[in-house]
């Protein structure tokens, strides 16, 4: 008890004293921890509690199997963009001469903890070892799910790649020996190789890895400028708050990655997960070309609906919406598309 009133307590004595302020004031911060303008999506401990023993909650198989693919290409040619899906929010992006890294994701379990937690439903659809040399990670946020510790060491043991996320990360991410990283604010923006600019876009979410931690580090999606195109790569969000802005400030994507799993219940995910319908809804929001979802089949069980839900769903969506089935795709769990023919 004496724990809770402390941490409850933290942020308003921080409030009322001199200590410089860690991070900028601005629509989505107050210096010390960050929000999502107009919405507030923080849940108590009864609601995750409530959430965690659903009484709706679909059953999932023990482990399912991936498709056979050939591996990613080791680079592409210019001109061409590459996308290889490999579970969770972990895909490969790769641009002539530049190899990124979403929220890479290999361990058994999203946790803290190696033995408890959300296990696999299915390997990753790339085995590590069969990766092209990774010049870049990409962070969205610091959940388990996304911010995965031992694999970004595997990352910086074999490539020493560069990480690009949010305020406030770094110390977290310097405190496992991580420590070539970049953050950004949001619409910050940095060049990478090959004539790739990234900018850092906002995203409808929260951050949080223990006690004391809610929303003290930053959040959000990832949008890239090449050459041969646009990519978005939107991390967690909810609807709709961002995807308007984001095409009025940047253009329309070439490519979109969006979540299109771990929505249910509503009542609890709506704020801060897009179910499909959603996920649709963004793509004519943000005018892309082609979509493609991720977030969904690959850990036991993160929300309520069945493990074939998402996509199912996304059927019905793009049929409602107008939306021809090869603007909004699913690719197999290690299947690559390039911008110029999907690669067999």
């Amino acid at each position: 008890m004496l724990r809770a009133a402390f941490y409850v307590l933290l942020p308003m004595l921080l409030a009322g004293s001199s200590a410089p302020r860690p991070f900028p004031v601005s629509d989505h911060c107050d210096g010390y921890r960050f929000f999502n303008p107009g919405i507030a999506i923080d849940k108590s401990l009864v609601e995750v509690w409530r959430m965690l023993n659903s009484p709706t909650r679909a059953h999932w198989p023990e482990r399912v199997a991936n498709g056979s693919y050939p591996p990613p290409p080791l680079d592409v040619p210019p001109g061409d963009i590459a996308i290889t899906p490999i579970g969770h929010a972990t895909v490969l992006i790769q641009f002539t001469g530049l190899n990124v890294l979403t929220d890479p994701m290999y361990s058994e379990r999203a946790s803290p903890v190696s033995w408890a937690g959300p296990e696999r439903a299915r390997d990753p659809g790339v085995a590590f070892e069969a990766l092209p040399p990774i010049d870049v990670v990409v962070l969205s946020h610091n959940h388990y799910d996304h911010m995965d510790m031992p694999t970004l060491r595997r990352l910086r043991d074999r490539w020493h790649p560069l990480i690009v996320t949010g305020l406030g990360n770094a110390r977290l991410l310097a405190s496992h020996g991580l420590e070539q990283v970049k953050e950004l604010d949001w619409w910050q923006s940095i060049e990478l190789r090959s004539n790739v600019r990234l900018t850092f876009v906002p995203a409808q979410h929260w951050s949080g890895r223990g006690f004391g931690d809610r929303r003290r580090m930053l959040w959000g999606g990832h949008w890239f400028d090449a050459p041969a195109g646009r990519v978005y790569f939107a991390g967690d969000t909810g609807y709709p708050a961002q995807f308007h802005e984001i095409r009025q400030r940047l253009g329309a994507p070439d490519i979109a990655l969006l979540p299109i799993g771990a929505y249910e219940p509503r009542w609890f995910m709506a704020a801060q997960h897009l179910n499909p319908e959603e996920a649709v809804r963004a793509h004519l929001d943000l005018g892309t070309r082609l979509s493609i979802g991720m977030h969904f089949a690959t850990f036991h069980q993160l929300s309520d609906e069945a493990i074939d839900a998402p996509v199912q769903a996304l059927v019905i969506a793009r049929r409602e919406h107008s939306v021809p089935d090869d603007a909004f795709r699913v690719l197999g769990f290690g299947e690559t598309l390039t911008s110029s023919g999907l690669v067999q």
